[in-house]
């Protein structure tokens, strides 16, 4: 029976099931701190991934930096100003800005967060979570496919740390995710920092966030350190990733397959050689969660689509 018109109950009309998950390697964040050291010593880093609104200028010295490491590694773009579930208009003045940085960095793809960021012409300066309910996935999944539409290419959205819900909220984070993720399009970047904080904070099982994602759409997974206060945790992303990251990493890996991995690292920013030991720390989780037994299911290869660093 031909059901080349049926479309799946998750899914709108008109959007198409992710093709295979690009593979980029083992990435760092792009900081200022490390410019010269990268370009000087070239380091074991497979890709980097840059703050999109810190090289939306036409010229000077950080695009001159942004080209030379064109030049040597893969890129990725993140942003944190597009306030993509928030209730104020797009701001298309600053979605072309993003849209010419794309077209001029050429990246691998372009992220941001699952969050809003203001309102009423206010910008927070914080990325604020979202009820998670039916309203709120209409209303994000209509922004995600404008915003798609205007960059011409698929959006990629992380989850977020949070230390508030909405009691309003009908649905858990990792339904929230599959939602938007199943009915716009997009991919999603999996912090895994951000789930073990929210997770400790919020009281349910970080396994259970993992089981519930739409694997086909991760694209990318970021790692962090955070600050434990005992009653609660602050993703502050300036301490080395701790053994809670790494062992839900391994989780993700086991269950996902390979997924292009970097370090986050904001503050308390450490000279480039301890981030590349903990870089070569990610590897080693990596290969522990990749060597299966002989009799276990083998997590998928790299894709074909696998872009050379």
């Amino acid at each position: 029976m031909c059901n080349a018109g049926i479309v799946p109950a998750d899914r709108d009309p008109g959007v198409q099931a992710p093709g295979p998950r690009p593979w980029l390697g083992f990435g760092l964040g792009l900081r200022t701190e490390h410019f010269n050291d990268l370009l000087e010593t070239n380091p074991a880093v497979d890709w980097l991934e840059i703050n999109s609104e810190n090289f939306m200028v036409a010229g000077g010295k950080p695009r001159r930096y942004l080209e030379a490491f064109r030049q040597r590694y893969p890129i990725v773009m993140h942003g944190v100003s597009m306030n993509i579930g928030g209730s104020d208009p797009l701001d298309f003045d600053y979605l072309r800005a993003l849209r010419q940085l794309a077209s001029d960095v050429q990246p691998a793809w372009v992220s941001d967060h699952l969050c809003w960021t203001g309102a009423n012409g206010i910008n927070s300066h914080d990325l604020l979570p979202l009820p998670y309910s039916d309203e709120a996935v209409a209303h994000v999944v209509d922004r995600v496919q404008q915003v798609q539409d205007f960059l011409g290419r698929e959006l990629v959205l992380e989850n977020l740390s949070s230390y508030v819900r909405f009691s309003t909220s009908t649905m858990t984070e990792w339904e929230f995710l599959r939602e938007i993720a199943t009915r716009s399009g997009c991919r999603l970047l999996l912090d895994i920092n951000n789930v073990v904080v929210s997770a400790r904070n919020h009281g349910y099982d970080s396994d259970d966030f993992l089981a519930g994602l739409p694997a086909p759409h991760i694209w990318q997974i970021h790692l962090a350190g955070h600050s434990d206060y005992g009653t609660h945790v602050i993703d502050t992303h300036d301490h080395a990733v701790p053994d809670a990251v790494w062992s839900l990493y391994e989780s993700a890996i086991r269950r996902f397959g390979p997924i292009s991995t970097m370090i986050e690292r904001d503050d308390h920013i450490p000279p480039l050689p301890e981030l590349i030991a903990e870089l070569d720390q990610a590897r080693r989780h990596f290969a522990a969660a990749t060597a299966q037994p002989a009799d276990a299911p083998q997590a998928a290869s790299p894709s074909q689509d696998t872009v050379a660093a």
